[in-house]
């Protein structure tokens, strides 16, 4: 039986997004995105390539809606 739950951390990567049901390139588009809003914000250390965990609320105002993960 599947159940729906909040992700319950504070930050997301695009692995993240991709258990949830997001294809790789809209995943790693959300994450670059997420990203230039930080430092658009005011945080240069977005600012790295390197870099692929981004704030699940900046996410969260992208897509419009809270994110949700199916667990078993």
């Amino acid at each position: 039986m599947k159940e729906t739950r909040m992700i319950m951390t504070n930050t997301i990567c695009k692995q993240d997004l991709m258990a949830i049901g997001y294809k790789e390139h809209t995943a790693r588009s959300l994450i670059c995105q997420a990203k230039a809003i930080m430092v658009q914000k005011g945080y240069p250390f977005y600012n790295n390539r390197r870099l692929g965990r981004v704030p699940t609320e900046v996410v969260e105002s992208i897509i419009g809606t809270t994110l949700h993960r199916e667990v078993e």
